[in-house]
């Protein structure tokens, strides 16, 4: 007779299968009854319900000599279910709940669009009249709206975002390449250096920049006594 189990996420409920049929995820025959869902910011939250069977097996099982992995195997089953959808399909998924949500808010925008920036990224693009409202002084707006939605996308899709409103992100990302023009000479010459206080959204953009162009090289961020953060780039220590 098969069990009907509820959870949080699939994970918690592929485990609590596993528990109580007393055997590996891997020896579970699994239906899944509803998809776990956070909704929107919250909004409209589902748990994961599957229906689950110990599998038959007309076969002895092979025993293996390396102890059992539970964790690792559940992760297999997260990540099949994460990557099973197409990214074509999340764009237009995320991009409904996004207008829809927006719709009820004050701001005059045009419609949200939200297309597959590559395979492991969302783009999402605010245009319209209130679109700069959304930045907000020194980007602070941009980086918590950014915060908010990978924060909804990334654990739900297994997704990144590049969030671009009113083309604020590819401008800040031109003007941090030609800021950082010299430091990154200098870097190339004398192997290390460090930027000076960066304020908002800045950090992150230069953190990004800076490390895709020293892949080899130490790039982190710091914080100096006032609070603020730079970005130093070094050698990697070795031992």
């Amino acid at each position: 007779m098969s069990l009907k189990i509820e959870a949080k996420t699939l994970e918690e409920a592929f485990k609590k299968a596993s528990q109580e049929l007393g055997c590996s995820v891997t020896e579970l025959e699994v239906k899944i009854l509803q998809h776990p869902s956070k909704g929107l910011l919250g909004i409209g939250k589902k748990n994961a319900i599957i229906l689950v069977d110990r599998k038959r097996r007309k076969e002895p099982l092979f025993q293996f000599t390396r102890p059992k992995v539970e964790e690792e195997e559940l992760k297999i089953f997260e990540n099949f279910y994460k990557e099973s959808k197409d990214i074509d399909q999340i764009a237009k998924e995320v991009q409904k709940e996004l207008n829809a949500l927006f719709s009820h808010l004050c701001f005059k925008l045009d419609e949200i669009k939200v297309t597959p920036y590559d395979r492991e990224t969302l783009l999402i693009e605010f245009e319209g009249e209130d679109a700069a409202l959304l930045i907000g002084k020194e980007g602070y707006r941009y980086k918590a709206l950014s915060y908010m939605l990978f924060n909804w996308i990334n654990p739900k899709y297994n997704l990144q975002i590049r969030l671009e409103i009113a083309e604020f992100l590819k401008s800040q990302e031109e003007m941090i390449k030609h800021y950082l023009a010299p430091l990154v000479d200098k870097v190339k010459k004398e192997g290390k250096g460090q930027t000076k206080p960066l304020d908002g959204v800045l950090i992150q953009i230069a953190l990004k920049y800076l490390r895709e162009t020293f892949p080899n090289k130490y790039v982190a961020p710091k914080e100096n006594k006032k609070g603020q953060k730079y970005i130093v780039i070094n050698e990697f220590r070795r031992y």
